[in-house]
């Protein structure tokens, strides 16, 4: 066996098996270490610092719009404002994505809507059961 099949053997093998443990569901990322470790590489860990910092902060201003948006919606369930099942579905999926980022980053803070979300649902829950949402 040549050198170059072992190579490209041996590399569709190791392709493999990290494509598999990027797709399980544990938190390792080979391609995304391996991108990082490149990137440092090629541009400097200052530079990596700093755009690692401005994806942070990225994130977090994504998390602090769906709050806002959470916040926005349960002020106007109090207020007895009717919404459509597809403004509760659209809702619903931001509850889902600041849950996921709060339970992700557990630095964040993340405690300022949590009776917000836990109404949303209630409400929701009644218009599925007695079908009252906005036509």
């Amino acid at each position: 066996m040549s050198i170059q099949e072992l190579l490209l053997k041996g590399g569709g093998i190791v392709f493999a098996l990290l494509t598999l443990v990027q797709i399980t569901p544990i938190k390792v990322n080979p391609w995304s270490a391996i991108a990082r470790a490149i990137g440092k590489a090629l541009i400097g860990g200052d530079i990596m610092a700093k755009l690692e910092e401005h994806i942070r902060v990225d994130d977090e201003r994504d998390a602090d719009m769906h709050r806002y948006r959470l916040l926005r919606f349960n002020t106007e369930l109090l207020r007895k404002t009717r919404h459509t099942k597809e403004e509760f579905d659209e809702i619903l999926y931001s509850v889902t994505y600041y849950e996921r980022y709060c339970e992700d980053h557990p630095k964040y803070e993340n405690n300022r809507a949590v009776l917000a979300i836990e109404n949303i649902k209630r409400v929701y829950k009644e218009c599925m059961e007695t079908n009252d949402f906005l036509l």
